[in-house]
């Protein structure tokens, strides 16, 4: 070894350690932007205007009305580590600005030519400086300036090429500080923002005041079919944690993440926690490979979360995660809960037309006085079945809540909760009444919009999975003996995970015997499984707990589970129902939670109102 070139320790010069810190703040324009902003509404800035020239390589310009700078602390703010947000150790446990660490300027700096001016809210005047060389620094220069700060920075890079040659082409690094504008404007409703591109006006938001108002906002930000397809959300207080803003409904979701916005004490964040906990919340309603799309605001005490995780303070950790993940999966789950053709509009067309066919209220009254209307077990037994007085007295209960149209007095019923008296007003359901069965998968309905399409395979799966659900999470799936019990035929590996698998069956109310080496013999099935292909039943769960593999947390694929059970208690396609079974399947769709979509993802029905036909028609 030659020991003469062994390195000797010594400090970076300035530049070099203010371009190595730039490296890990400043990536690209919009990662300048991002910090000149956060900068602003730190200053109590509610008008913030940006100019961009070349994507931001030639020009980012951020003014704002903030209450500015001191003449003589225009030269520390370019300094690294100089902060107006935090003294000591005990402040980084309860952060409540956006910035914090002090090394945003200095950065900034490092790698491009900056000018700097603001006036101070108790100043007269303003005070400018220009640094095109960090090596250099001119005393402040009194300008006239509003109350408020500017900052201009030009030939991004220019300093370091090496950095500039992996940028991408102008509009590609708009994209992106038109992303990042748009996320901070989605967590400042109180603040105006403009941006101009080149010159030319591309946004122009107002502050907003009112909740319509901020809707109006994320619209204007998120598209038009995010507003259509929006679910408010307002979640009570709950160890000191809120929940506000809007989901959409499962029926409108993306090929990607890229819809997504989550804040925590007005801070964007990209957490794994928070996207598990989303992706649970619409687990069984959401289609396979899509991606829904939110806007959501959670309150929490700075305390209870660490924002000081990650250079660009994207990421935080939360000191009790597994409370904010309970808490943010339940509360979405419960407003998720709402998406039935009984609470809400249609997932495709919300709007309602006023429109009161006569032969609806002659189909009103034959139906009401049918007991089939109150059936609650499969579709086969509609006719037949006796409603229990707890059905009925549900049912009854729910038709005199729900806001729905009338087209005459209600029917009431008598004390016996038997029969209707005389009629006097009807209550038309949201899904009306059904006319017809089409190439024996869809039911036609006529309600008071128009016309409805149904799935009717998807609509009774749904039905059956959200009973299963129910019956699992109470220990209360019935099963019924078998009188001839059914010999199934399986593999030696399927035959094994069925005896590992014994609480799940039990569980299900099944109860299997393995009696050789590939032979499986059923005494006993789910009463609500009846009428199902057993033995195709059992081979099909024995696959799915071989492919997701046996655990024994059984709420980790009780979902994949029962959604399997209820796809084969669904009626098929092809299947020919009865006016009355196909109105039953609509009532209880009513009635049942999530049925806007099966357990895949899709939607059980849509809605084509009258204008949406006579545009069809060409009618005016």
């Amino acid at each position: 070894m030659n020991h003469e070139n062994i390195p000797s320790i010594h400090l970076l010069t300035p530049l070099v350690a203010n371009q190595i810190a730039a490296g890990e703040v400043v990536e690209r324009p919009a990662s300048v932007i991002k910090e000149l902003l956060e900068n602003s509404l730190d200053a109590g800035a509610n008008n913030i205007e940006i100019d961009i020239e070349q994507g931001g390589i030639g020009l980012i310009r951020v003014r704002d009305n903030g209450f500015g700078i001191r003449q003589e602390q225009l030269i520390l703010a370019l300094n690294r580590h100089s902060t107006s947000k935090i003294n000591n150790l005990d402040d980084l446990t309860r952060i409540n600005s956006l910035g914090f660490r002090g090394e945003a300027l200095a950065s900034i700096m490092a790698v491009s030519r900056l000018k700097l001016a603001s006036r101070f809210y108790h100043a007269e005047i303003g005070y400018s400086i220009q640094i095109d060389n960090i090596e250099s620094t001119t005393a402040p220069t009194p300008i006239p300036h509003p109350i408020g700060t500017t900052l201009e920075i030009r030939d991004l890079f220019y300093n370091v090429p090496a950095r500039r040659k992996f940028l991408r082409t102008e509009k590609t690094e708009f994209n992106h500080i038109h992303e990042t504008i748009k996320r901070l404007a989605l967590s400042r409703f109180d603040v105006y923002f403009k941006l101009t591109h080149n010159h030319k006006t591309i946004m122009a938001l107002k502050t907003a005041q009112t909740e319509d108002e901020k809707l109006q906002r994320a619209a204007m930000l998120c598209g038009p079919e995010f507003m259509e397809h929006v679910l408010p959300i307002e979640s009570e207080d709950f160890a000191e944690m809120q929940l506000h803003g809007w989901i959409t409904q499962p029926t409108y979701s993306r090929s990607q993440a890229d819809m997504q916005y989550f804040f925590v004490n007005g801070r964007i964040i990209r957490d794994k926690l928070v996207n598990h906990a989303v992706k649970q919340a619409y687990e069984d309603v959401l289609h396979i490979g899509r991606y829904s799309s939110y806007v959501l605001y959670l309150k929490i005490k700075p305390s209870e979360v660490d924002v000081n995780v990650h250079p660009s303070k994207n990421e935080v950790r939360f000191a009790q995660g597994g409370l904010v993940h309970q808490f943010l999966v339940s509360t979405l789950q419960k407003y998720l809960a709402k998406t039935s053709a009984g609470k809400m509009g249609s997932p495709i067309d919300a709007s309602q037309l006023v429109y009161q066919p006569k032969n609806l209220t002659d189909k009103a009254i034959e139906y009401t006085n049918n007991q089939a209307f109150f059936n609650s077990n499969s579709l086969s037994s509609y006719q037949q079945a006796e409603p229990s007085y707890q059905e009925i007295k549900e049912t009854k209960q729910f038709y005199q809540t729900a806001q729905m149209p009338l087209l005459a007095e209600k029917v009431p019923l008598s004390n016996e909760l038997q029969t209707p008296v005389a009629a006097t007003k009807i209550l038309i359901p949201p899904l009306g009444y059904a006319l017809a069965q089409l190439h024996g998968i869809y039911i036609l309905a006529e309600n008071e919009a128009g016309l409805v399409l149904v799935d009717m395979h998807a609509a009774h799966e749904r039905i059956t999975y959200e009973k299963l659900k129910t019956a699992w999470e109470t220990n209360n799936i019935t099963g019924q003996n078998l009188l001839i019990p059914i010999e199934i035929a399986v593999s030696e590996q399927e035959a094994e995970i069925m005896e590992a698998s014994t609480k799940v069956f039990e569980q299900l109310g099944f109860k299997i015997e393995r009696v050789a080496k590939e032979m499986l013999v059923a005494h006993q099935v789910p009463l609500l499984l009846i009428n199902a292909n057993t033995a195709t039943l059992i081979r099909d769960v024995l696959a799915d707990l071989l492919h997701i593999g046996f655990s024994s947390n059984l709420q980790e694929h009780k979902r994949e589970i029962l959604a399997r059970v209820a796809c084969h208690n669904s009626v098929r396609a092809n299947r020919q129902l009865s006016l009355v079974e196909m109105n039953a399947l609509l009532r209880k769709m009513e009635v049942t939670e999530r049925s806007n979509q099966c357990n895949h993802g899709r939607p059980t029905w849509i809605q084509l109102n009258l204008k949406d036909l006579e545009r069809l028609f060409l009618r005016t």
